[in-house]
């Protein structure tokens, strides 16, 4: 399989932490395995997530789930740089750790950290994807500068709270 090949086979998350959705987690998670379910009709086996708290963190989950039932289905973690999460709360820093242990690869993005490391990842990922899987509620920041680099470089954007 080319290396074109595979990223038409690639879907990556982009969306807000915890606070900035209206939904609870729960909400949000149903509505990904909606649409990750779809995805894999289509066709997509690989899921890429940046792995920051809320969506992103939840959006692994369910891939994780989805992998349990089909094997072709592989989870990358993109990191902006090792050891983000170390200012999380203990709980979330498990989490994503278990994450972790349960990925196929794991991408860090920048080997020091700058202002500009988080877009770095986010960057990545549109780059290696297809299809971009958003939470965006219509706010400035992170997820909106990735959908909007996302429809710069041709590639399709879902969002959920649409």
């Amino acid at each position: 399989m080319s290396y074109d090949t595979k990223i038409t086979h690639r879907v990556c998350f982009t969306g807000h932490r915890p606070e900035k959705i209206n939904l609870s987690e729960r909400e949000i998670k149903k509505l990904l395995r909606s649409v990750i379910t779809k995805s894999i009709e289509e066709g997509y086996t690989t899921f890429i997530s940046g792995m920051a708290r809320g969506f992103d963190l939840w959006a692994a989950d369910v891939v994780l789930e989805a992998k349990k039932r089909n094997s072709d289905i592989r989870l990358i973690c993109a990191l902006p740089i090792k050891d983000f999460e170390k200012l999380w709360p203990s709980a979330e820093q498990k989490h994503y750790r278990d994450i972790l242990s349960k990925a196929d690869y794991i991408k860090v993005v920048s080997e020091h950290y700058s202002k500009s490391c988080f877009q770095a990842r986010n960057m990545y990922m549109v780059d290696h994807s297809s299809r971009v899987i958003a939470a965006y509620n219509g706010s400035a920041g992170g997820t909106l500068n990735t959908i909007n680099y996302a429809k710069k470089n041709n590639v399709e954007v879902t969002n959920i709270l649409a």
